[in-house]
């Protein structure tokens, strides 16, 4: 027996079905973490999609209410945890492919993210394929976090070949290295749609290109950086599991650390400095947390897969009904993600009708939809709630699939 398969039980021990899974290189304990961090994604976009008068990113105000910061912080710790951890369970594969069919695999799949996220996400995202009548009728294609996952793997496909210790130097290089660019990367504003493509690199850019509205939501350098180590890293989670969470919460606990400390320093890692503020403690650590998540800097990293590390090296210690549907989760997030966004949206022009509005006003990006609508941040965790419920039977299904099924198009879900 492999230490992956050690680390999960052989057979993953997984409760929350009755079959043996077929895929027994399964970590309990990252699916846990990846399941947690994909129910509180679909918190930040029920909050965006439903909360009345919500301003895009309540973070960027150290004087806003703490319940609506904590709302939008907490789900800060989603996409690199989707990021890392794909590029960890990349890594685990080079167990059971060579380096040539790896690159394959994920350069195929990395494709196929892009088509996702031009194709499905979007049209989910604003229910409008056709155009927006508010933007010139142009067809908007937001590219985000499944974006940065496909692109980035389209260039692990290449490095990986290096192997995994060089695939970790290029990684941590870019992640530690990429905020030396700030002073003198271009960075454009929204007038300024002619900038070269590549800029789109480390800066938010947004180009169209004939009927579409292209937005690169997540600049794909950092990204590209934290895939790649956590490819590299990914032999932390080939060692017996108290070596493995010995080692996990040591690395978390030091990210941690360097956080705080280059946040109280001030000086790098983030163009976004913090002071004392006047309204006092409370206002003070909001500042203090809200560092840049588009590109991701170096403190935003550390704020979030520090804690998400800690929290893997005692996932194995979690047991309970609540562990096993995180699990769940965790082991379809690409079929929990899209389903989610057509729900959500759905229940949107729901709500929109019943409040009196055309269905019809629905049928584009969340910061267009008419004044008047939403709910308060309550009604959003309840709208949540209602959402996790709905998708749950739906993903528990899903993950029975692939526990039975071992067709190679599944790997692709």
């Amino acid at each position: 027996m492999s230490s992956a398969e050690a680390a999960t039980g052989g057979a993953t021990g997984d409760r929350t079905g009755e079959t043996k899974d077929l895929r027994a290189y399964r970590l309990t304990s990252l699916d846990m973490v990846r399941g947690l961090v994909v129910v509180i994604m679909a918190l930040d976009h029920t909050r965006d999609f439903f909360l009345a008068g919500a301003m895009q990113d309540p973070t960027k105000d150290p004087n806003v209410g703490l319940p609506l910061f904590l709302t939008r912080w907490i789900t800060h710790f989603c996409a690199p945890v989707f990021v890392v951890s794909a590029g960890v369970s990349a890594g685990l594969m080079t167990k059971r492919r060579s380096p040539t069919e790896l690159a394959a695999f994920l350069a195929k799949r990395g494709l196929w993210l892009v088509f996702v996220e031009v194709v499905i996400i979007s049209t989910g995202f604003t229910f409008a394929p056709l155009g927006i009548p508010q933007m010139e009728g142009k067809i908007l294609v937001p590219l985000q976090v499944i974006w940065a996952i496909g692109a980035s793997m389209l260039v692990l496909s290449a490095v990986q070949l290096l192997g995994r210790r060089a695939t970790l130097l290029i990684g941590l290089a870019i992640v530690l290295g990429h905020n030396a660019l700030d002073w003198v990367w271009p960075i454009p504003n929204g007038q300024t749609p002619d900038v070269p493509l590549w800029v789109a690199l480390h800066a938010q850019v947004r180009r169209v290109a004939g009927p579409w509205r292209l937005v690169f939501a997540y600049p794909l350098l950092p990204w590209i950086g934290l895939m790649l180590t956590g490819f590299g890293a990914s032999t932390i989670f080939e060692r017996e599991p108290k070596a493995r969470d010995a080692q996990l919460l040591r690395i978390g606990t030091w990210l941690v650390a360097a956080f705080v400390a280059l946040r109280c320093l001030d000086l790098y890692g983030d163009m976004n400095h913090w002071e004392i503020q006047q309204r006092g403690m409370v206002s003070t650590v909001i500042d203090f947390l809200n560092t840049t998540k588009y590109p991701p800097s170096l403190q935003y990293a550390l704020m979030t897969i520090g804690p998400a590390a800690i929290l893997c090296a005692y996932a194995d210690r979690i047991h309970g009904r609540v562990k096993d549907a995180l699990v769940m989760f965790g082991r379809v997030p690409f079929a929990f993600y899209v389903a989610h966004f057509y729900l959500i949206h759905g229940l949107t022009v729901v709500l929109g009708t019943m409040q009196g509005f055309a269905p019809g006003q629905f049928f584009t990006i969340f910061f267009l939809y008419p004044k008047g609508y939403g709910t308060s941040l309550l009604g959003v965790y309840g709208v949540w709630a209602f959402v996790i419920a709905v998708l749950f039977p739906f993903c528990k299904w899903m993950a029975g699939v692939k526990a039975r099924r071992k067709d190679f198009w599944l790997s692709y879900l």
